[in-house]
């Protein structure tokens, strides 16, 4: 099986993307996008890869969920403790990456990040379902763990300190926005003849789009 990889493919034919069907605001125009892929019904429309690079210059990539999008930029939670916290601490510069295979579609973000405040984090917090709330806790995310019985016994132990009340942020938990100088609208196209238009910001608020070969 592994060796048919390579004739692993498939035409793109849902139709193109041209100059006209473009909002001249890339925020609407990604809003409209993530309308229509939270309308497919498809599992988890939010999700995004997030790419940082390390010190030395080796890039990482995770997959989080976008939690608000605005013209102020994107917006995603973490552990501050984490790879790409602490790979954002030395490098702010940032990229994400939305998936839209099922219409043939993806969206490429680049940009720098701001830290949120602790007003804005907690208040985002508290709309977390109760577990969520109490698995920030358990997890130390990126840190090596021996076995998962031992992340489930951590998990337990939050369970039973905040067994009353309110969950409390954890001082370790925080959040981004990624503030965009550059996004990409990619459709699929037949032929491999992909429709890609970029999104360049220039002085102020204004946008510069351009076609971008295939």
């Amino acid at each position: 099986m592994l060796e048919k990889l390579a004739d692993i493919r498939r035409e793109y034919s849902r139709g193109g993307l041209d100059r006209d069907d473009l909002n001249p605001d890339p925020i609407l125009q990604f809003e409209s996008w993530l309308k229509d892929i939270i309308a497919v019904g498809i599992p988890d429309p939010t999700a995004m890869t997030v790419a940082t690079v390390d010190p030395q210059g080796q890039p990482s990539q995770r997959i989080v969920l976008l939690k608000d999008v605005s013209e102020a930029g994107f917006v995603f939670y973490t552990n501050l403790g984490s790879r790409k916290a602490q790979e954002l601490k030395t490098n702010g510069k940032i990229s994400l990456h939305f998936p839209w295979h099922l219409i043939e579609r993806q969206v490429k973000v680049c940009g720098t990040v701001e830290p949120l405040s602790k007003l804005q984090v907690s208040k985002y917090f508290l709309t977390r379902p109760r577990e969520s709330q109490l698995a920030a806790w358990a997890s130390q995310q990126s840190r090596p763990i021996s076995t998962r019985q031992m992340l489930m016994s951590q998990f337990h132990q939050a369970r039973e300190k905040f067994a009353k009340g309110e969950i409390p942020l954890p001082d370790f938990w925080g959040g981004y926005r990624v503030i965009p100088h550059e996004i990409e609208f990619w459709q699929g196209g037949e032929h491999r003849l992909h429709d890609r238009f970029v999104y360049r910001r220039q002085s102020g608020q204004d946008w510069q789009i351009e076609r971008l070969m295939p």
